[in-house]
């Protein structure tokens, strides 16, 4: 293909309307160049999970006695080395002379189904075969009671009649959703994973607004009725590779969740712009975000603008992760999306996360682009007070991945101000093959 020549601006002369397509109509005449830029983060990292595991376990070493039989709960998608991390809990927990199964802590996820969240399982890495145990799997609850005088509270049934000692397995870090002392990790699975569906269901029923005062809450009264001697909390670094590995034994889970969530938000990728006229987003997934997209990246939520991170006037989605297997929740949050993400997007998968969540919103499909180039001459036409040829464009992979990204000539010039920001090369047109797709893969 041969790249057309750059008018005296800079800039990227395109074709006019053709007559085919009306919408063509919004197609740019121009577009700024854009160039490649590594961005330097936080680089500390578990090295070996397997003896970060046995370290943290020497901690609560006397919580496992021998015969007892072990619960281990797991199931929040896209946290690193997940699968390494559970395999290495049920070498301790044999070691310590106990019995170990897996049970799924995942709310509704894979369809509110015991197959479809063994699959969700089984994508992360964590079968029968690499984990060296059993995996139950079953969509049945307990009621433990009721909190606040009436909101009914669920733990799965075989993790409480089968097992001697549940043990919560997750990642600390900001929610999307929702902002509080305690967002996301153990004290959420407890309330909300353990619930299944139905404790997931009547959970989120209560809105988002309440989840800040409700998971501690639910959570304590959880522990004070279950057998959950301690949690395994995970942080990730910058680079979404994990950083502590620390098992908290269930009466400081509380206090120090609290701790490592301000640690994991303060080691959060984030954008290193404060404003853009358009963010082009690769892909989104539950294995990215719970959202699909993360909220404190994006600065943006279905009700608006969050007031933290980057002010995004419009984001352009082009595809899904094949790991999360269609469920495009999130998709809701772009201004205008590819069609193929459209077209991969499971109805059921997506609806029970959405209808559990009362969030709709999440499953809106907004104006759909046959092609990149549509996709891009749409959301730009859709800005305010924004000339296309000098506008503030940036590409990233997802919300999760952020050392690579491109950005417009527009944002070099503040990008190099900044001592963790490389641009790499010279700024260059924005390419789109014969079919108007983006060309050049961002790295991985």
């Amino acid at each position: 293909m041969v790249l057309p020549t750059l008018d005296d601006a800079g800039t990227t002369p395109i074709p006019g309307p053709s007559v085919a397509n009306p919408l063509d109509v919004f197609r740019h005449d121009a577009l700024p160049r854009w160039a490649l830029v590594h961005r330097s983060l936080d680089r500390t990292e578990v090295a070996d999970v397997d003896a970060a595991v046995h370290e943290a376990m020497r901690a609560v070493a006397d919580a496992i006695r021998p015969g007892m039989r072990v619960a281990l709960a797991a199931g929040s998608r896209g946290i690193d080395r997940i699968d390494a991390v559970v395999a290495a809990m049920v070498r301790e927990i044999r070691a310590a002379g106990a019995e170990v199964f897996v049970v799924p802590a995942m709310g509704s996820h894979g369809g509110a189904t015991p197959e479809g969240q063994l699959e969700v399982l089984a994508s992360l890495g964590m079968t029968e075969e690499r984990l060296g145990c059993e995996i139950r799997s079953s969509m049945e609850t307990v009621e433990l009671g009721e909190v606040d005088g009436g909101i009914p509270v669920f733990i799965d049934r075989i993790a409480l009649q089968e097992a001697d000692a549940i043990i919560p397995i997750n990642r600390v870090k900001p929610h999307t959703d929702f902002t509080g002392p305690v967002e996301s990790g153990l004290l959420k699975m407890i309330a909300i994973g353990l619930g299944k569906q139905k404790g997931a269901d009547t959970f989120h029923a209560q809105g988002f607004d309440a989840f800040a005062e409700l998971i501690p809450k639910v959570a304590a009264f959880t522990l004070a009725r279950a057998p959950i001697p301690f949690g395994l909390a995970l942080v990730e670094n910058g680079y979404a590779r994990l950083r502590r590995i620390e098992a908290v034994p269930s009466g400081e889970i509380d206090a120090r969740e609290r701790v490592l969530r301000d640690e994991a938000d303060a080691y959060l990728a984030r954008l290193p712009f404060e404003q853009l006229d358009v963010l082009v987003l690769d892909q989104i997934g539950k294995d990215i975000s719970g959202l699909g997209m993360d909220s404190n990246v994006v600065g943006r939520y279905y009700s608006g603008p969050t007031g933290h991170g980057t002010s995004i006037q419009r984001i352009y989605l082009r595809d899904l992760t094949d790991e999360t297997e269609g469920n495009a929740v999130g998709i809701g949050m772009a201004d205008v999306v590819h069609e193929r993400a459209v077209a991969r997007m499971d109805p059921t998968r997506t609806y029970m996360n959405c209808v559990t969540a009362k969030t709709p919103e999440g499953a809106r499909i907004a104006m759909t682009a046959s092609s990149d180039r549509q996709g891009l001459d749409l959301a730009l036409a859709c800005c305010l007070r924004v000339d296309p040829r000098t506008a503030r464009i940036a590409r990233i992979r997802d919300t999760k991945h952020l050392e690579w990204f491109l950005a417009s000539e527009p944002l070099l010039e503040e990008l190099r101000r900044r001592d963790d920001c490389e641009i790499q090369g010279d700024p260059a047109p924005i390419r789109f093959d014969e079919v108007d797709e983006l060309l050049d893969a961002l790295p991985a």
